[in-house]
C-alpha cells in the first residue's frame, strides 16, 4: 500500500523521527529525511533506511527559515519525482521551570514557536501543492503540552497548543485531496529529555501503562494514520499511556 510512496521526515535523523523514518521505510516508503545540525545522525538513519530496501536522501534546512524549506522541497520532488507523506517532527525546547516565569526569556520564545509553529506551517504551505497532486497526508507531531498547559516550559505548552490548532486549520484548508493530523505524545525517552530525570518523573509518575513511551510507540501511530485512516483528518492521536486519560 505505502511501497513507492515519499516521505519528508523533518528532524528524521534522531528520536520519534528516526523511528518513523525507519517504520516507513520497513513499509516500502522512500524517506527524506530533514536534519538542521545533525547531520551524521541524518546520514546514519538514512542509511539504515536504505538497509530495509527503501530509497533515502538527507536534506539539510532549518524549517524556520521559509526559503530554505522551499528549496528543500523542491529537491525532494526533483529526486524522488513526487511527495506523498509530510511528517512535521522538527522540534524545538528550554527547559525553563513553569513557575520560572522572569527565565523564560524573549529568545525562547522566539525560537521555540519560529520551529513548533512557523515551522511546521512553513513545511505544510512548501509541500502541499506536491501532496494534493498525490492525494497525500501530513502528520504533525505535536505533545500533551498543548493540551494540558504543563511541560518543559510554558512557551513549549503554548507551541504545541498552537500546532494543534493549525493542524486544524490545514486540515479544513487542505481537504478533500489532503488530510491532515497530529500526534501528541506524553513524555518520550529520547535524548531531549537526558539529564532531566526529575521532570520525566514528575510527569509520567502514575502513567496507568506504567512508563514513558518509546520512539517505536509514536512511530506505530504515525503509520496507522498514514497509512490505513482514510476517513481521518484534522484529528490529534493522545499517544501517553493514559496519562492525561
Amino acid at each position: 500500500m505505502l511501497t513507492n510512496k515519499v516521505a519528508l521526515i523533518t528532524g528524521g535523523g534522531t528520536g520519534i523521527g528516526r523511528a518513523i523514518a525507519l517504520q516507513l521505510a520497513s513499509s516500502g516508503v522512500n524517506t527524506a529525511l530533514n536534519y538542521s545540525r545533525s547531520e551524521e545522525d541524518a546520514t546514519t538513519t538514512s542509511n539504515e533506511c536504505t538497509a530495509l530496501g527503501a530509497q533515502s536522501i538527507t536534506c539539510q534546512a532549518d524549517v524556520a527559515n521559509d526559503s530554505q524549506v522551499r528549496k528543500m522541497v523542491a529537491a525532494v520532488v526533483d529526486q524522488f519525482g513526487q511527495l506523498d507523506i509530510l511528517v512535521n517532527n522538527a522540534g524545538c525546547t528550554f527547559f525553563v521551570e513553569m513557575e520560572d516565569l522572569e527565565g523564560l526569556q524573549e529568545e525562547h520564545w522566539n525560537r521555540i514557536m519560529d520551529v513548533n509553529v512557523k515551522g511546521l506551517f512553513q513545511c505544510s504551505r512548501a509541500a502541499y501543492p506536491e501532496l494534493k497532486k498525490q492525494k497525500g497526508c501530513i502528520v504533525n507531531i505535536t505533545s500533551v503540552a498543548g493540551l494540558i498547559g504543563q511541560g518543559s516550559s510554558v512557551a513549549y505548552a503554548a507551541s504545541k497548543a498552537a500546532a494543534i490548532s493549525v493542524t486544524k486549520s490545514l486540515a479544513r484548508v487542505m481537504a478533500p485531496e489532503v488530510r491532515v493530523n497530529s500526534i501528541a505524545p506524553g513524555i518520550v525517552q529520547t535524548r531531549w529529555v537526558e539529564g532531566h530525570e526529575a521532570h520525566v518523573n514528575r510527569l509520567s509518575q502514575g502513567t496507568p501503562l506504567g512508563r514513558i513511551a518509546l520512539p517505536a510507540d509514536i512511530a506505530e501511530v504515525a503509520h496507522g494514520l498514514i497509512s490505513q485512516a482514510s476517513f481521518v483528518t484534522g484529528q490529534t492521536v493522545v499517544v501517553d499511556g493514559g496519562m492525561i486519560s
